[in-house]
């Protein structure tokens, strides 16, 4: 048993020690793209795009908290589809 347990031990060991070079790695990797990419992008700015008034009376929908007729009729498109393809799994149920 003895030499199980050291198996086990070593097996802990060096995945202990793989999570750890993982995260190392990935941390300078993500430190790394953001430093490339803020230099980029003042470098290379966002283009500016002229906003128009149709996008504007959306955004004061959704600020006042009204749901879009749009998204209410394709909610309720949906579900009537998903209820009509599972129709025998609801009618044998009760």
């Amino acid at each position: 048993m003895n030499s199980m347990e050291h198996q086990f031990i070593e097996a802990g060991t060096l995945m202990l020690a793989g999570m750890v070079f993982v995260f190392a790695f990935l941390s300078l990797l993500i430190i790394f793209i953001n430093t490339v990419l803020a230099r980029l992008a003042v470098k290379f700015p966002d283009a500016i795009t002229p906003s128009r008034s149709h996008s504007s009376t959306k955004n004061k929908k959704a600020v006042s908290g009204e749901i879009s007729p749009a998204i209410v009729a394709a909610i309720s498109g949906s579900i009537s589809q998903y209820r009509h393809k599972h129709s025998t799994q609801y009618k044998s149920k009760r």
